[in-house]
């Protein structure tokens, strides 16, 4: 005797396409991840402010140094930008370093009244779509950091907050561990 229920059967072909959406997502998350643990790209660029030419990885001195793709019209880089200055601040006495690459601006701002505003000292790279692709950027800000033999050590994955300063704080503190543990210190130097 077959007692065959349809509201069974689609329920269980549901439940299967929510397991398989759910394992997609981690699969998603892994590979995102992945990136970090790997070389870096070489890449050659120009200073935004001063026109010297910029080369990685010698740029790093071999410190570690946080890699941030942004643009003038990008929400979610003005979020977390000034998080920067205070980073810099914090790891000074480590030779930590910020890198920006001003990338996808589709010349809707002035990236150099922007560096200029944020008033503090950091590398920035004028017409960084190219360095951007090497790297896999597709969204900014382009998050990362590479310690001082340019590995990538962290890369910011997706996230579904809105622009503000509460996924700034979050970016904030994950950078920030993965500069204490590159550094060896634990988590002591969150302000």
């Amino acid at each position: 005797m077959n007692h065959s229920y349809p509201g069974t059967r689609v329920a269980l072909i549901a439940l299967l396409a929510l397991v398989l959406q759910a394992c997609s997502q981690d699969e998603a998350r892994v590979a995102s991840s992945a990136d970090a643990d790997h070389a870096a790209p070489l890449w050659t660029g120009t200073e935004l402010l001063d026109g010297e030419t910029v080369e990685f990885p010698a740029v790093l001195g071999e410190k570690p140094a946080v890699m941030v793709f942004w643009a003038t019209w990008c929400p979610y880089c003005k979020a977390f930008m000034p998080y920067t200055r205070e980073i810099q601040k914090d790891y000074a006495d480590h030779g930590v370093q910020i890198i920006t690459f001003n990338a996808k601006e589709r010349g809707k701002g002035d990236p150099r009244a922007y560096v200029e505003s944020l008033n503090f000292p950091m590398v920035t790279i004028a017409d960084a779509d190219p360095i951007a692709e090497q790297y896999g950027v597709d969204f900014i800000p382009g998050l990362m950091v590479v310690d001082g033999r340019g590995e990538v050590v962290y890369r910011r994955g997706w996230t579904e907050l809105p622009a503000g300063q509460k996924v700034a704080q979050q970016w904030d503190s994950e950078v920030r561990s993965a500069l204490d543990e590159t550094l060896g210190l634990g988590s002591t130097s969150a302000p």
